[in-house]
């Protein structure tokens, strides 16, 4: 076997599949498909410091090879998931990684001190796709200063393996990334959803409850690859990169485009086993291409 092994910052993972905040739950469901202990990380769905509702429904669509989703981060906030969630994941034997989201960067902070304090929460991801209430709801992520102000304000409060996922929706997604390691940001996950939508002609309404949504699945794979590309030669930080990754050739693309690690979050929906069929797909091909480390191909493009 060739030695999977790969770093996120002081964050040492067994090989580099991971799973996508929202599409694993905080891995306890899966735990009857795959063993958990077999993955080089969980991110565990959204959390934020207090709780929230999530968005009417329908909030998630199917369309042509992929979905859209509108969920709004439900969740029963970070006491809750202290209290209740960490005491059942926390002998998962590999990383548990929280999704920390906010409305403002002291928010954030606030929500990542509290993760910052469990011992077995090694690493935070933050999302920086959410909503920034002081400033008319534009997303934090979409701009330098906005993703500087949550990066930096986290920074300053959390002490572990800090990665921050980045939206698709910019302009120039190389920018955003070198803002956030400039402020401290240990690694970069992206992407993150592009906004989408879709309409019931019959009912002549859109399909989503709030019109819009984050489109995910293999229709998003070739900008996600494009985007880690761009961003893997733009920064010194590790990438993990994630979009509509569903086999273990699309891995293996993302690794040659530079990622270090990458995600996978729909195609669970699809196959709960998925993830470990990429990890044993990562292994066969460099085996039978007579490469002895993953390494040998990150970044090869």
């Amino acid at each position: 076997m060739a030695d999977l092994r790969v770093n996120i910052g002081r964050l040492a993972l067994k090989n580099p599949v991971m799973t996508a905040s929202g599409t694993f739950g905080y891995g306890l469901e899966f735990a009857d498909f795959i063993p958990l202990d077999g993955l080089g990380g969980i991110i565990v769905k959204g959390t934020t410091l207090k709780p929230r509702e999530g968005n009417d429904y329908p909030r998630m669509a199917e369309t042509a090879q992929g979905m859209l989703n509108c969920v709004g981060l439900q969740n029963k906030g970070v006491d809750y998931f202290c209290s209740h969630i960490y005491p059942q994941i926390k002998d998962i034997d590999t990383n548990m990684i929280v999704n920390v989201s906010g409305s403002s960067p002291e928010d954030y902070a606030a929500c990542a001190a509290r993760i910052d304090a469990l011992e077995n929460i090694p690493a935070i991801e933050l999302n920086i796709s959410c909503p920034n209430v002081k400033d008319g709801g534009m997303a934090f992520g979409v701009t330098c200063g906005g993703a500087e102000s949550v990066v930096k304000a986290v920074r300053e409060c959390y002490h572990k393996t800090l990665i921050v996922k980045l939206s698709p929706n910019v302009t120039n997604i190389a920018d955003i990334a070198r803002a956030c390691e400039a402020q401290g940001a240990d690694s970069v996950s992206l992407i993150n959803t592009l906004m989408g939508m879709a309409i019931d002609i019959e009912r002549r309404r859109p399909l989503l409850s709030i019109g819009t949504g984050g489109l995910s699945g293999p229709c998003v794979k070739p900008v996600a690859l494009r985007m880690v590309w761009q961003v893997a030669k733009a920064v010194k930080i590790p990438v993990v990169g994630l979009g509509g990754i569903s086999s273990a050739t699309d891995a293996i693309e993302f690794l040659m485009a530079g990622a270090t690690a990458i995600e996978i979050g729909t195609a669970n929906f699809l196959d709960p086993a998925i993830t470990i069929k990429v990890r044993d797909g990562i292994n066969l091909w460099l085996d039978a291409h007579g490469c002895r480390d993953i390494h040998e191909i990150i970044g090869c493009v």
